[in-house]
């Protein structure tokens, strides 16, 4: 038996890999890997497939200086018009609209490092509208926030917290200097003890190594992290990523099919940079791959609801809850 069908068997029998076993993986044949991968996400998940939209809640002008972003203050990259938090009806048309698409969750996302308690009563007051007159899931990416400011979403009727640890922890300086690793894993710990769900994962092609993807994907394991985005670097002109390599297919899949090996039980999630792939990603939803970020992106344009929604039941996936 070789070492995928060696691991497969461990995973399929309720036992978690180790970081040496996930490298093994790392250079083994591609297609046995997806086809194992994508057997163990059936058996673990089953067919459901976990579809949320995001919406650029609070545009530009942030103080952080992550490498990847185009709406930094820190670089020249064109960025959307800069705009403060959205107003509720503003928020409330655009989840009415993802609802009506059958999309499950809605994810509201803000530049800057966090958002002040002022600008967290505002979107409290527009969660609760949007809980109130939809049947949408909400979700919420509002950077470094406190446990008390959580506890004050969780009420309000959000659900899920959004916090990307980006890489992992020995590559994140190279990608960020403004905040640190250790401010991410406490705002996913806070967000935990507030009794929210949490998602993180992070952005391949950055210039890291499959051993700094592993250990990011090792780390939300260990925090209990069961949505995992796996974005693919869409290198923007005037950042400094904007002449790194984007992900071929292949490595795309590749990756897909070990975060699967690592977390069998997760929605592994792909996120900013699926458009980029000739297949649009199809190729990863059977490598391993049980979930989508659907529509925009929050500086680059994604693919439709309509688009995805007929993919997901090409490939016979059924749009569900999981992990919720």
């Amino acid at each position: 038996m070789n070492i995928i069908q060696k691991l497969k068997k461990k995973i399929l029998n309720g036992e978690q890999i180790s970081r040496e076993e996930a490298f093994l993986l790392t250079d083994s044949p591609l297609e046995e890997l997806t086809e194992a991968a994508n057997e163990i996400r059936k058996k673990i998940c089953g067919n459901g497939f976990d579809l949320c939209t995001i919406i650029n809640g609070k545009c530009g002008r942030c103080s952080e200086d992550c490498k990847y972003c185009a709406q930094s203050a820190h670089y020249h990259a064109t960025c959307p018009q800069s705009y403060p938090l959205l107003n509720t009806d503003t928020l409330l048309k655009n989840a009415e609209h993802n609802d009506a698409q059958g999309v499950l969750r809605y994810s509201i996302v803000t530049s800057g490092k966090r958002l002040s308690d002022q600008e967290i009563d505002q979107v409290c007051k527009s969660i609760r509208e949007i809980r109130d007159k939809t049947s949408i899931q909400i979700c919420v990416s509002f950077g470094l926030l406190n446990e008390m400011q959580f506890r004050k979403l969780k009420k309000a009727g959000a659900s899920r917290v959004h916090c990307n640890l980006e890489s992992s922890r020995r590559y994140f300086p190279q990608v960020c200097t403004t905040h640190t690793y250790e401010e991410k894993i406490e705002t996913l710990k806070a967000a935990k003890r507030a009794g929210l769900s949490i998602c993180s994962g992070g952005i391949l092609g950055l210039g890291e190594t499959m051993e700094d993807r592993i250990d990011m994907v090792l780390t939300t394991r260990e925090l209990g992290v069961k949505s995992v985005p796996m974005n693919l670097l869409n290198p923007i002109p005037g950042t400094p990523y904007a002449q790194n390599r984007p992900l071929t297919n292949e490595e795309a899949c590749r990756c897909a099919a070990i975060f699967r090996f690592l977390i069998p039980d997760a929605s592994i999630r792909l996120a900013g940079g699926r458009g980029l792939l000739n297949d649009k990603g199809e190729s990863c939803f059977q490598s391993g791959a049980n979930a989508a970020i659907s529509g925009d992106m929050l500086t680059t344009a994604g693919i439709t609801v309509e688009t995805d929604m007929a993919m997901i039941k090409k490939l016979g996936f059924e749009a569900r809850l999981w992990n919720d």
